[in-house]
């Protein structure tokens, strides 16, 4: 049973900096495309954020958090990261961490079959 589990959510000020990190167990993490995700107070739907393929040679990020945000992994750690900078109240969120059984990446939610609990940032001003 694959397993992930975020953590590194807190409360920051604007302008400030945040890495979260998801740890996957239970397949072999090297195989999975990663993505993070985030809900917003009041929505229904996740928003993507990022997307790193298997070995980390490619990446995908919202236009929204371009510049400001990185993802990376390590795979001998079995960990995804999201690397946050400049934060913004409108980041605001649960952060979700997601795994994709496959080669290529993917901004849309559907496609991730394997889900973390979300950590919760939030942004004040």
């Amino acid at each position: 049973q694959v397993r992930l589990i975020e953590s590194g959510g807190r409360s920051v000020q604007a302008g400030g900096s945040l890495r979260l990190s998801c740890v996957v167990s239970g397949r072999t993490f090297s195989n999975y495309a990663m993505g993070w995700f985030r809900q917003a107070p009041g929505t229904l739907e996740r928003e993507f954020v990022a997307a790193i393929n298997y070995n980390g040679g490619s990446t995908n990020y919202a236009d929204s958090v371009k510049g400001r945000f990185t993802i990376s992994r390590d795979n001998a750690k079995n960990t995804v990261y999201v690397q946050m900078n400049s934060l913004k109240p409108e980041d605001t969120a649960v952060y979700y961490c997601a795994a994709d059984w496959s080669t290529t990446i993917s901004t849309i939610p559907g496609e991730y079959s394997r889900w973390g609990q979300g950590t919760q940032v939030t942004v004040s001003s």
